[in-house]
């Protein structure tokens, strides 16, 4: 497992570098982890990482992985745009979330907000392929079953905001 110290020595080694950070889950497995993303969170809230060096360019986010971190939670199977499936995300892992963009943007000199931290769901409606589009792409619309789609991004942005 990987400590925040180390996320936050990492984020300090890139700032300037890096300015935006895009929150995902995989829509694999609990403990199945992606070389795609920079960080990878388990259900528990252990964070694993694929790098040492976060301007690395992974493939996490379509058009936007230059200058950005990806960080993924490790759930979401066979979730749908109503249920989550059998392996949603858990409270472990969204407290974990919150916490890493904290450490990163601290580390990075950037602030907790919309510019710079996003979902990919919040991303691809951007970019013409997500939830008000096709649904393509939509992790992080909502976290938790029952929550308000569309409010994923400002439930972690807040989270990491309080961390």
């Amino acid at each position: 497992a990987v400590t925040l110290d180390h996320i936050r020595t990492l984020a300090e080694q890139s700032a300037g570098g890096i300015d935006r950070i895009f929150l995902h889950w995989t829509a694999g497995h609990y403990g199945q982890f992606f070389e795609d993303y920079h960080i990878n969170i388990d259900y528990d809230g252990t964070i694993v990482i694929t790098t040492n060096d976060l301007t690395e360019q992974k493939a996490h986010t379509w058009h936007q992985n230059g200058g950005a971190v990806g960080i993924a939670l490790a759930c979401a199977y066979q979730a749908t745009t109503s249920c989550l499936g059998p392996e949603p995300p858990t409270i472990e892992q969204l407290n974990s979330m919150a916490r890493v963009v904290r450490t990163l943007c601290d580390g990075l000199g950037i602030p907790v907000d919309y510019d710079h931290v996003r979902t990919h769901a919040e991303q691809a409606d951007i970019d013409g392929y997500g939830p008000s589009q096709n649904c393509e792409r939509w992790d992080g619309w909502f976290w938790i079953d029952g929550d308000t789609p569309g409010e994923g991004g400002e439930k972690i942005r807040s989270m990491a905001r309080a961390a």
